[in-house]
Order: structure tokens, then sequence, then C-alpha cells
């Protein structure tokens, strides 16, 4: 006679659940810290964020920059302290507007990133930098913040943006005065007398004046006149006038200004009083 039916599938199940939990409790026990271990993290993260002193001159360093084979300057003892806050430790700080001998010998040794402020600040010590230290990478801060205040997404964002120093400031170099154009003596002395005037004067080869007019005949005068060789006149050079001396075969106009929207022209010399000096 049947006195009893038990499951044996559902028996088995506790037993692996019950199991399943007395292994997950002790593995938890054994996977957490002690209060030793806690205590040396922390003590490390504390020696982490040590802002150091280096060279002569003992600025604010961090605790990597002696053996780092690249380094990062920074402006001040805030900035090192925000780097090491993002993990970033090869840094020192110039610490003043004036490069201290220190930043201008290990910049020699170490290939070197200036990490700026965004502000006025930074581009005067950006200049003072280019001129007497060996700096390889310029990286600036959003404009308008200093480094101390930058989250990690900037600062790593600035140091990925570095550009070389060379292409972020160059001095100006010296202006070049435009060499000036030989003309004879008598066209020289004729501008000199046109200027103002609004007239016109017209030459022949032997620089004879043919005429003198004024500038709102000329362009009429030159298509009844022959001879022509050199115009001079007080006004601006424009194409039409230029495409009538094209047609009259002349060699030179010389004015006060010339159009922008003159195209140059493979016969006829164009030039503007303050291009000329007697030959």
């Amino acid at each position: 006679m049947l006195e009893k039916i038990e499951d044996v599938r559902e028996a088995r199940r506790k037993i692996i659940i019950d199991r399943a939990k007395e292994i997950l409790h002790k593995w938890t026990i054994e996977s957490l810290p002690s209060v030793d271990e806690v205590f040396k993290e922390v003590s490390d993260t504390l020696k982490t964020g040590k802002v150091e002193k280096y060279g002569p001159d003992e600025l604010p360093a961090g605790p990597e920059l002696p053996t780092a084979e690249k380094i990062i300057i920074v402006e001040g003892r805030a900035d090192i302290i925000n780097l090491m806050r993002c993990g970033i430790l090869n840094t020192i700080a110039l610490e003043g507007a004036k490069v201290p001998e220190t930043i201008k010998k290990i910049s020699k040794e170490k290939e070197s990133t200036a990490l700026l402020d965004g502000d006025r600040g930074g581009d005067l010590i950006l200049k003072e930098l280019q001129q007497v230290t060996d700096v390889k990478f310029i990286a600036r801060a959003p404009r308008g913040k200093e480094i101390e205040e930058c989250n990690c997404k900037e600062i790593f964002d600035a140091l990925e943006a570095k550009v070389p120093i060379e292409e972020v400031y160059k001095p100006p170099a010296p202006k070049r005065e435009k060499p000036k154009l030989e003309v004879p003596k008598e066209i020289a002395e004729i501008s000199k007398t046109l200027e103002g005037t609004l007239e016109a004067v017209l030459l022949n080869e032997k620089m004879e004046q043919i005429e003198k007019l004024p500038v709102s005949q000329l362009a009429e005068k030159l298509q009844e006149i022959e001879g022509v060789d050199t115009i001079v006149f007080d006004g601006i050079i424009t194409q039409r006038i230029v495409d009538v001396a094209t047609e009259k075969n002349i060699k030179r106009i010389i004015a006060s200004r010339i159009s922008e929207a003159v195209k140059p022209s493979l016969t006829v010399q164009l030039m503007m009083f303050n291009e000329i000096t007697p030959d």
C-alpha cells in the first residue's frame, strides 16, 4: 500500500541553494579588505597627493617628476594639486611670471609641455617660455579659465590638443619695405607736383609733356590722342584706363592708386606714386 510520495528534485534543489548561500557568505567575508588594508590604501592615496620640492629654486613638483621622461610645466602649486587629483604626477610649477633657472634647465633635459591658464597671464608666460626655454609643446586651459579650476576632462582635453610651441607664438617678422621702382626723374618730379590736384599729364617717349588736363577728361582724351608713352595722374587707375592704354600702346601709367578690380596688363606697367623713385 502507497503511504508517502516525496519530490526528490525539490529536496536536492534546496540543498544546492543552501550550499550556494554558504559559499557566497564566506566569499564576501574573505574578500572584504581588512582595516589594515583600508588604512594602507588611504595612506598611499595621501602620499600620491603630496607636493614635493624640486631643484635649487625648490619649485613645487609632483612626485614622479625626477623619473619622468616627459614633464608638464604649470603656473602654480594649486595647478599641481589639481593635476594630481587627476592622476598626473610628472609636474613642476613656475611659481611666478619670471622663468626660474630650474625650469630652463629641466626643459633642456626632458620633453616638456607647458599647460597654462587660458587668460592674459598665460599669454605672457607663453611668450617668456618661448624666449628662454626649450619647451616643446603648449597646452591651454579653456579661454577665461585657470588650470586649478579645470575638471579632469578639461585638463586631459587640453593636453590632448597640445601643439608645438612654434605654432602658437611667433614673434612678428620685421617688415621689409617694398623696393622702389625706378622711373625717369621727369616722371618722379611730375608725380610730386600732381598730388592733390586731380590732374593728369601725358608724356611722349622723350619724357616731354604732350598735354595736361583734368582727370575727368583723361579716358576720353586718350582715345583721341596719339604718341603717348606715359600717363601720370592724380587719381585711381581703373580697368577702363588700362584698356584704352593697351589699345594705344602706352607703356606706363603712374597714379595715386590702383583699383583692386584692375587686371594685370602684359603691355602696360602700372605704378603708384608711393612706389616710385627717380633713377
